[in-house]
């Protein structure tokens, strides 16, 4: 077995990603303090072709070279639009009738593994501060919550892995 180059991995070209049809998802992050976390986020959903970013609150918009650092470009690809209030937003995709799953450990939460997604339908995925979590007002007015199972002693998982889990989770069930 022989590892692959860049140059044999096949990517397709900024351009080409803007044209190409996308995974029905859009990521909004909620205050998210860790511009790397930021940066990650925009790299896995380039990977997963996720349709739009949104960046709420307090989280940090590109061009930022912390961003950069950890996107490697994929702020280029992955569109994305800063809103600042969170609730307005999910009220609003809401109403254009897309489910809001907000990535949170609550009542009545469904397992991320027990979920399934509806073929045809367009999600929000909404990931929280790094301490805080999801802002409680947004979980409230949220479809439905997705935990992700934990097994282990710890409580939570950084953000951008659990964008990563939660994303491929998605794209995996949607394809």
């Amino acid at each position: 077995m022989r590892k692959l180059k860049n140059n044999e991995l096949g990517r397709i070209s900024v351009e080409e990603f803007k044209e190409t049809s996308k995974t029905p998802i859009l990521v909004i992050l909620d205050n998210i303090r860790s511009l790397n976390n930021i940066g990650s986020v925009f790299r896995t959903s380039d990977a997963f072709l996720i349709e739009k970013i949104y960046l709420c609150g307090i989280t940090a918009i590109p061009p930022n070279k912390e961003i950069h650092k950890t996107a490697l470009g994929a702020t280029e690809s992955v569109d994305w639009e800063y809103i600042e209030n969170t609730i307005e937003l999910v009220e609003r995709l809401k109403s254009e009738n897309v489910k809001v799953l907000s990535i949170e450990q609550a009542e009545n939460s469904t397992m991320l593994n027990a979920f399934t997604p509806e073929s045809n339908q367009k999600y929000a995925v909404v990931f929280g501060n790094e301490v805080k979590g999801v802002q409680q007002e947004v979980v409230s007015i949220s479809n439905t919550c997705i935990e992700i199972p934990q097994l282990g002693t710890k409580h939570s998982l950084n953000i951008s892995v659990s964008c990563g889990v939660v994303l491929w989770d998605l794209f995996t069930k949607l394809k």
